[in-house]
């Protein structure tokens, strides 16, 4: 998957328009090393020149040549990356450039927020540490392609212990909430942990932590963080059949 970079003219001055700028190339990415992962590897053949993954803000990828100029646009990513294609194993090479791929979403978050002040560099780097890198969303989601996360009663891993906020919502509701574990938990908290090792939220893509409290929707069964879909612990109780976001705007355009 080829695609143009963005102009320089597009360059983030704020914030959140940096922010939303790391977001869009994360997930571009993300993309690259995951759902296209084959198409990636593909472009990335030896016999050619030094070839760089770039992500672009509006979420897509590319496999080019380095930028000419001198100093480029922006930061450039790691360089020759299909050098040693075919001199590693697959999975060593593309945990590789993940890690290159985050230190260069990095450096370019630092080059737009250069001219921002201490306590705005301090906040949008909080914001991007909420999210997990590249490196951390390609080994997961191969972990979660590996195991389909569905036991032999063809029942999901998560229904079959889930973290509920009360044993009373457990009976009585059948949307699943995952809460943040009270100091009762705690006996359980390490395995409830390794249980749900394979969860991301649909809407950040983080993975779980029962430190946080969560919800799955009963349409699509996908997990979400409260916070990412609005849903405090204490509305979760008031909610029979809790339908994400996505599920809802499905059914609306029906």
């Amino acid at each position: 998957m080829e695609t143009a970079r963005a102009p320089s003219s597009s360059r983030p001055r704020s914030v959140e328009a940096i922010y939303k700028d790391f977001s869009g190339r994360r997930d571009g990415l993300v993309r690259a090393l995951t759902s296209d992962v084959d198409d990636f590897f593909d472009l990335c053949d030896p016999d050619k020149e030094n070839l760089c993954l770039y992500g672009n803000a509006d979420g897509s990828w590319e496999v080019a040549l380095p930028a000419e100029e001198v100093p480029p646009e922006l930061p450039e990513p790691a360089l020759g990356i299909n050098f040693a294609r075919n001199g590693m194993h697959r999975r060593d090479w593309l945990s590789l450039v993940a890690v290159h791929s985050d230190s260069w979403l990095l450096s370019v978050a630092f080059f737009f927020a250069a001219p921002l002040s201490a306590n705005e560099r301090k906040r949008l780097f909080s914001l991007i540490n909420d999210l997990p890198n590249v490196y951390e969303s390609m080994v997961d989601r191969k972990h979660s392609r590996d195991r389909s996360g569905v036991d032999s009663s063809g029942k999901s891993r998560l229904s079959s212990k889930p973290k509920q906020r009360t044993e009373d919502v457990h009976a009585k509701k059948n949307s699943r909430a995952v809460a943040q574990g009270g100091r009762e938990e705690d006996d359980d908290e390490d395995g409830d942990d390794e249980e749900h090792s394979e969860t991301f939220c649909g809407t950040c893509g983080g993975i779980y932590s029962a430190s946080e409290f969560w919800i799955g929707c009963d349409i699509c069964e996908r997990w979400f963080h409260g916070k990412c879909v609005r849903i405090t612990p204490a509305k979760a109780d008031h909610i029979k059949h809790y339908k994400c976001p996505d599920c809802s705007s499905s059914k609306k355009r029906q």
